[in-house]
């Protein structure tokens, strides 16, 4: 008995302990802890995200491109919609019933007691039409916000567009900000600010009763936060410039560069064919963008930074400056006209120095400065030789910024390729090529490619004597100047005195008599344009069309880049267009006899064909 009566005390005793932890935990819950009233607060509360007023664009003249428009999103909640007259709504909104019950499905997956959109991008004109009607349509309401507008038909590839945000971004770190639903830059300079242009965003708690009607703010307003407005850009772009040029490249494919060379700022960006970058805005965008993407011409395709090209005799301007730096050349060195080594197409006998073969654009003289720049002897094997020259004039070429992305402010450019050792080793076979197997890469044809960009980067590092700034976009965030990595120097590695020696060479190619790049030509106002053509071989059909160039040559405010694909002779076709734009840009206007030019030029790229 009086271990049955220990027993008992025992159980009671854990009884006991175990009522006091429930009470202690009890007290604790609802005293001490306040997460579990904060909890049920939110019950109660509406948090409302404010979308900050996101920045505007501007050229370099003050001009706003880009500003924002207030549009219409219509919102459903699909709990809430009930009988719904499916005819006469598709009607009210002009849609196809197909696509009013895809997008009543869609909404349904995304949430049946949370609002998203049916449909998108609605003008004011559209709202008028439909909202009285809304009160016959349970579970639907509208939704403002504001939708970018354009004041200009051009540079649509370097101004992007905003869309809605895509459902794999939000599983991005970088997006953790965003909602389902919410709109940011897709592409161009809208992506690539988007930090600076979306601002900061507001939220506002609102008490709300059962049926969601507001009751006022929570606590006064005391964790409200006021949204921030984006920052506008200010770019360097000369719109008239811009239209200017997209205007030529009617017609043709291709692309424009001009950048300032002082300060990296680009001028004009055209890339052919383009389209309007209201197309890719508002009301039934996604089947535009559909038809811009199957579109053969590919307008969507950005050539200034994606399409990577043998650059042709342009070329031979970084071949010779190498040369020179390396010491296996000096100005006053002469290689003959030898049709043995390489074809030429213009035969000059007699040993031409590096003034005259820019002029002549001369295969053989080019060649042999690149022999002699990477055959110097370094080892007994001539592969071996050859394997190392290579490697050295690689890192010598590729301090132009070429062979890597130049950083410009744009997220799809692209590296091109200054082809090494390791390629001709894994195409060849180690120890099984020399320097016949290199030799295209002296007047710029073979493996080597560049961008538009980067042949515009080209002419600017020459125009200053050996540096050149990043060629960016915008010139100013706010109020602030362009960002910290477009205000640095970046120096190639080559003497000042070696561009001394070839500019006159590239003076000769447009001013002197003969040149291959007469029709570029701006002696006429008194301004000495220094320029190299060429023509780039196209297994694939007629020969491609180049000519960069920059002006005044004795103190340089513009360097400019053009390809134009199929068109030939780069001393025909590209050459002039450069010299309309130039003048553009360093006149304002263009001379009225030269008016006549812009309609040959305007024409397709194989009238410059046929006509050579």
């Amino acid at each position: 008995m009086q271990y049955l009566e220990g027993r008992k005390y025992v159980v009671q005793a854990i009884f006991l302990a175990v009522a006091l932890v429930f009470a202690v935990r009890l007290f604790y819950i609802q005293v001490l802890d306040g997460s579990y009233k904060l909890a049920a607060d939110r019950n109660t509360l509406q948090r409302i995200v404010q979308v900050p007023y996101r920045g505007l664009i501007y050229d370099r003249k003050g001009q706003i491109l880009v500003q924002n428009t207030p549009v219409y999103d219509l919102m459903v909640v699909p709990r809430e919609v009930k009988q719904l007259d499916t005819l006469r709504f598709c009607q009210l909104l002009q849609l196809p019933l197909e696509e009013v019950r895809a997008g009543l499905q869609a909404a349904k997956k995304f949430s049946r007691v949370k609002a998203s959109p049916l449909v998108q991008n609605l003008s004011t004109p559209e709202l008028a039409a439909i909202q009285d009607n809304l009160i016959d349509f349970p579970g639907f309401s509208i939704k403002a916000r504001m939708a970018r507008s354009y004041n200009t038909p051009n540079l649509a590839h370097a101004l992007g567009y905003v869309g809605s945000i895509p459902p794999a971004f939000l599983e991005k770190p970088k997006y953790a900000k965003y909602q389902p639903g919410d709109f940011l830059g897709i592409t161009g300079l809208e992506s690539y600010y988007e930090s600076q242009l979306m601002g900061r965003r507001g939220v506002q708690y609102r008490m709300v009763n059962v049926r969601g009607i507001e009751k006022g703010a929570f606590r006064g307003g005391e964790f409200d936060t006021l949204s921030v407005a984006g920052q506008d850009l200010h770019l360097s772009i000369d719109s008239e410039l811009q239209a200017y040029g997209e205007l030529l490249m009617q017609n043709k494919r291709g692309s424009i560069v001009a950048l300032d060379p002082k300060t990296g700022e680009i001028l004009a960006f055209v890339s052919a064919p383009a389209f309007e970058p209201a197309t890719l805005s508002g009301k039934g965008m996604g089947n535009r963008y559909m038809a811009l993407l199957q579109d053969t011409a590919k307008p969507l395709f950005n050539r200034p930074l994606m399409a990577t090209y043998p650059p042709g005799s342009v070329f031979k301007l970084v071949n010779e400056l190498v040369a020179l730096q390396m010491g296996v050349v000096t100005p006053a060195t002469g290689f003959a006209c030898n049709q043995k080594l390489v074809r030429c197409t213009h035969r000059h006998e007699y040993p031409g120095h590096v003034g005259i073969a820019i002029k002549q654009s001369c295969n053989p003289y080019f060649y042999q400065v690149m022999r002699a720049a990477v055959l110097r002897g370094r080892s007994a094997n001539r592969f071996e030789d050859a394997r190392l020259g290579l490697g050295e004039w690689r890192r010598q070429v590729m301090n132009f910024g070429l062979g890597e992305k130049l950083g410009v402010d744009l997220l799809q450019e692209k590296k091109g390729l200054i082809p090494s050792p390791d390629f001709y080793d894994k195409r060849n076979g180690y120890h099984r090529w020399n320097y016949r197997t290199v030799y295209s890469l002296s007047i710029g044809q073979g493996e080597i490619g560049i961008t538009g960009l980067q042949m515009a980067n080209i002419m600017a590092t020459i125009a200053n004597r050996g540096h050149y700034y990043t060629p960016h976009f915008v010139r100013s965030v706010g109020q602030s100047g362009p960002l910290p990595q477009f205000r640095e120097r970046h120096t190639v590695g080559v003497d000042p005195q070696h561009f001394e020696a070839i500019i006159p060479g590239m003076q000769s190619v447009v001013d002197g008599r003969g040149g291959t790049g007469n029709y570029a030509s701006l002696l006429e106002f008194g301004i000495s344009v220094a320029g190299k053509t060429g023509t780039v071989q196209n297994p694939h059909g007629d020969d491609h069309a180049t000519f960069a160039a920059f002006a005044p040559a004795d103190d340089p405010q513009i360097a400019i880049a053009v390809f134009i694909e199929n068109a030939g002779f780069g001393g025909s076709s590209a050459a002039p267009l450069a010299a309309l734009m130039m003048e553009k840009y360093l006149r304002g206007n263009i001379a009225p006899w030269r008016k006549r030019w812009e309609y040959w030029l305007q024409g397709p790229a194989s009238r410059f064909v046929k006509r050579h």
